[in-house]
């Protein structure tokens, strides 16, 4: 582990590697506050942690019973039952084979009928809880994290946006085609994610190089981000060996 401008980075040998030290630092916070809050992210990055969590599950080694969730994000419009909504991918990949009470699980409503007032009761909703207690992020290749896009400002709270074209681009692989993605998606705002009391982001492939040294390294600016991450106090990253040697760690 190297500690660079404060924050703590875990560089793995494979993709196996890095989901493995994931679940050490997520399962050491669960068993530290098994009634906590957990904020989780969707995308193919952690899908190798939920899979360790789960194993770790049912060796008996961790209990979700007592936690709390909250998803960074969904896609709007978007229907709960289709396979390609993240309410269906967070059950599929891991609360279905966990012991997670449904009544505690929190995603954006991609079925609501206002997209601005969904935002809104899901703010309220993170905000009269005791707060996120960790909060897993990914990272775009464009930088983004949840679906906060480049821009010329930080988002604050839960936020309706207008995806970018390269973000429906890499997102197009999990679809059938580039015009089956949505547009549009709700996701917890910049203000909310830098909230959460500590942050677990996960990066891997070649791919997102260029975004990781950018988000850790770079200038802090709303065109990247990610880089905001940079004013955290307690941020934790875990890569793998692709992107630590464009990092040079």
């Amino acid at each position: 582990m190297k500690e660079i401008n404060n924050i703590k980075i875990y560089a793995e040998e494979t993709y196996e590697d890095m989901s493995a030290r994931a679940a050490e630092i997520f399962c050491q916070e669960l068993k530290e506050k098994p009634n906590g809050i957990f904020g989780f992210a969707t995308g193919s990055t952690p899908i190798g942690l939920y899979k360790e969590l789960i194993k770790r599950y049912e060796n008996g080694e961790i209990d979700f019973s007592g936690i709390t969730s909250f998803n960074l994000d969904e896609y709007y419009p978007i229907k709960k039952s289709s396979d390609q909504s993240y309410d269906y991918f967070m059950k599929d990949n891991l609360f279905n084979h966990i012991n997670i009470r449904p009544e505690n699980i929190n995603i954006p409503n991609g079925e609501a009928s206002d997209a601005q007032q969904e935002c809104l009761r899901y703010e309220e909703k993170i905000n009269s809880s005791p707060g996120i207690d960790l909060q897993i992020l990914g990272l775009g290749e464009n930088g983004h994290i949840a679906f906060n896009e480049p821009s010329d400002s930080f988002t604050e709270m839960t936020n309706y946006i207008e995806l970018t074209e390269s973000t429906i681009s890499a997102n197009s692989r999990m679809f059938d085609s580039t015009d089956d993605v949505p547009k549009h998606a709700l996701t917890m705002g910049i203000g909310t994610i830098m909230n959460a009391k500590k942050i677990l982001l996960l990066i891997n492939s070649e791919r997102k190089a260029k975004a990781a040294k950018e988000a850790l390294f770079g200038e802090v600016t709303p065109e990247c981000p990610a880089s905001i991450l940079q004013k955290h106090p307690d941020v934790v990253v875990v890569v793998d060996k692709a992107v630590a040697d464009v990092l040079d760690i």
